[in-house]
């Protein structure tokens, strides 16, 4: 039996692993976060990771709405003190008990008495399902890895299996914003910025959040539009059954529950799998069962990047999701620059504010000092998800990139440039992996295996390049405004895309054993290259487009160069 005097509330007890600035790992409670000596948080998984700066971000927007961005400011560069936070947390608590005889922090309010208890590595999005077990396909994530876990990691495994939540068979929901949905946040550059500023970064002002025709509602911990396990689940196995946002709190992302759990807590100590933890009670068994909440229409998860198709603006959008081959600058322009009648890129609500609202809110008041002038003009997106394949996680993915901080008047200009440069680069990069395979097979089209692994290397050999480009043109807009010469970042960006092309055509096809080479089957190869990058032969047009636009020079070495090439 559960005692209740042993009861854990989550906005009370320590159960948070923070880092300090000494390195130190403090267990602590939500508040601990106003102390300026915690600089991130150090969980033992990198998806609870990513998790717990979410749950963070989503109680500070619950607990702590700023009013507007002039407040929000205000917040950032004075932030509360840990009794302040405390308070601010209180109304919440009841919302916030992970066990007990009442409801329980992301699990059904009903006891699902009726529901088999299932081994607790259920909750891990990366576990080998049943069938992978029975079928012996658990290959990289091996059974039996995780039989107990402490409280504290079973909370986060619970919560992040649904913000994450994949499919899982008939009548199991996906997440609010579909299986494995990447998140994108707003980090300050500097390594020892403290915790508080990564997550105040990531909270917007209540006025985001209002919707045509209802304004946004002080949060209650009794509200079951916001807290969807305060009240019994909306079950969805009847028709026109689903859950839509204007039936909702605008909150109500951050707390989202499409599956339906039950912790099975018990009064026996164990050393966690997870954290390798000593603990006074223990997590082995999960009730679940199917026919939760059904998530439908257009919802829009202020940490998620989305895709509309511009030929249906009727259609709900989709998030973006974890893709094989990772994410890197090839995804930067989706996640950063909205582009709704090219490519129909939306991105996170938090960036689009962050990029707008709060640079000009900052730069109109000029509060800052120069730590705070820092976290708003030289920020990092950090992105983060899993790559799923239905219910089967196959990576998970997380990154840090610059982010460019333009004034409003500016940022068309920028986000064309930035798509014709992105736009050049997948030109290059698919030419550059075609030749190759010409220089290796002799019918490269029949070809069996996945050279997707040389894009990859190109795009990672050019990344330096490529935001250098980007800081480049932001410099350059900001001397000479909209009408500015880009001419000198684009030739740049220009040769370091074609010396980074022929360097990997020279690495993958003539370090082969000389006797394994074809070389009249390499010379063409590279010839052919070579007359791509020159802006000569077929196929050259994306190469000739750019150089007009940006009156790259195409020098006469280069072409003469590609003519003795082809005499070989």
């Amino acid at each position: 039996m559960e005692g209740i005097e042993n009861n854990m509330n989550l906005l009370k007890e320590s159960w948070l692993p923070f880092r300090a600035s000494n390195g130190e790992i403090r267990y602590a409670p939500p508040a601990a976060i106003a102390d300026p000596d915690i600089v991130d948080l150090a969980l033992p998984r990198a998806d609870f990771q990513g998790a717990a700066y979410q749950w963070l971000i989503g109680l500070l927007q619950t607990a702590l709405p700023p009013k507007h961005h002039v407040d929000w400011l205000e917040h950032l560069t004075h932030q509360p003190d840990q009794k302040a936070l405390e308070e601010a947390f209180a109304p919440l608590l009841p919302a916030f008990e992970l066990d007990g005889d009442g409801p329980r922090f992301m699990q059904d309010l009903d006891p699902l008495d009726d529901a088999k208890p299932s081994p607790v590595a259920g909750l891990l999005i990366d576990a080998p399902g049943a069938n992978g077990i029975k079928n012996n396909t658990d290959f990289f994530v091996k059974r039996g890895g995780t039989e107990v876990m402490c409280p504290d990691c079973a909370a986060m495994a619970l919560f992040t299996m649904q913000i994450n939540a994949p499919s899982g068979g008939a009548g199991y929901r996906v997440g609010l914003r579909g299986g494995g949905p990447l998140t994108t946040l707003i980090l300050p550059e500097a390594a020892d910025a403290s915790l508080w500023q990564r997550l105040w970064l990531n909270v917007m002002p209540v006025s985001v959040y209002d919707r045509d025709g209802q304004a946004f509602a002080a949060p209650s911990a009794e509200d079951g539009t916001l807290f969807p396990w305060v009240e019994p689940t909306r079950e969805s196995k009847a028709k026109n059954t689903e859950v839509f946002p204007e039936q909702m709190h605008p909150l109500h992302p951050y707390w989202a529950m499409p599956r339906r759990f039950r912790l099975m807590v018990e009064d026996q100590s164990c050393r966690c799998d997870l954290c390798g933890r000593e603990a006074q009670r223990s997590v082995r068994e999960v009730k679940a069962k199917n026919y939760g909440a059904n998530y439908g229409g257009p919802w829009l998860h202020p940490l998620t990047p989305y895709r509309t198709d511009p030929k249906k603006p009727q259609e709900p959008p989709l998030s973006s999701k974890g893709q094989p081959g990772g994410i890197g600058y090839r995804n930067w322009s989706y996640l950063v620059l909205p582009d709704p009648s090219n490519t129909g890129a939306l991105p996170a609500m938090v960036v689009r504010d962050f990029l707008g609202a709060k640079y000009q809110t900052s730069t109109d008041e000029r509060a800052w000092g120069e730590e705070v002038e820092a976290l708003l003009t030289r920020p990092r997106l950090w992105v983060f998800g899993y790559d799923m394949d239905n219910m089967k996680a196959r990576c998970w993915y997380g990154t840090e990139m610059p982010l460019v901080v333009l004034p409003e008047a500016l940022q068309d200009v920028f986000r064309q440039a930035v798509q014709h440069f992105s736009d050049l680069t997948r030109q290059v990069v698919w030419y550059t992996r075609t030749q190759i395979k010409n220089a290796w097979f002799e019918r490269p089209g029949d070809a069996k295996g996945d050279t997707s692994y040389l894009e990859a290397q190109l795009y990672e050999n050019t990344e330096g390049a490529f935001f250098q480009a980007l800081e480049s043109i932001k410099a350059v807009l900001i001397e000479h405004g909209e009408t500015a010469d880009l001419s000198a970042p684009a030739d740049a960006w220009f040769r370091a895309l074609r010396a980074a092309s022929l360097a990997l055509f020279e690495d993958q096809v003539l370090t082969a054993a000389q006797e394994a080479l074809n070389w009249p089957r390499v010379v063409s190869a590279r010839g052919r290259l070579l007359a791509f990058l020159s802006g000569q032969g077929k196929g050259a047009k994306p190469i000739t487009q750019f150089a007009s636009q940006y009156h790259v020079h195409l020098t006469r070495s280069e072409r003469d160069t590609n003519k003795r090439e082809e005499a070989v």
